[in-house]
């Protein structure tokens, strides 16, 4: 069976508490539940973590190559300057596997500073602005791209 790690960053943690207006109201175990459906659905097995700490998610990444995982990743608000991070995903494509971004927001709908993306040029894709669906069609698109 296909692995797939959907790894968080900061805040995450506190989805349904966290600006509801631009998170939804769902929680982290709301979007945990959902992912385990999707996956069980697409024929994946599905693995999903949130760290706070961006030296755990570079870690995470290190693990997706060693374990041969393909990631869907929520940079969260390392999206736009983590050189660490982006480079940790970088690995991840580079041997061979699948690396979606994906977002709950559209990035470019909200502040200009959050316009930037230091891991979209290394991912395979990127997913933005569906809320929980950005991490069900990001799922989708491992699912299509391992074939």
């Amino acid at each position: 069976m296909t692995r797939v790690l959907i790894l968080n960053g900061p805040n995450l943690g506190r989805l349904g508490s966290r600006e509801p207006d631009v998170y939804g109201s769902a929680s982290f175990a709301d979007l945990v539940d959902a992912a385990a459906r999707w996956g069980a659905d697409a024929g994946l097995e599905v693995e999903v973590r949130q760290t706070d700490s961006e030296s755990e998610l570079v870690g995470w990444l290190h693990g997706a190559v060693d374990a041969r995982s393909h990631v869907v990743l929520n940079p969260a608000a390392f999206t736009h300057y983590s050189y660490a991070l982006r480079d940790a995903a970088a690995q991840v494509t580079s041997a061979g596997l699948v690396l979606v971004e994906v977002h709950l927001s559209n990035p470019y709908a909200r502040e200009e500073f959050r316009h930037t993306s230091v891991i979209g040029a290394v991912a395979t894709g990127t997913v933005a602005g569906f809320g929980f669906d950005s991490y069900r069609l990001g799922l989708d698109a491992v699912r299509t791209a391992v074939r």
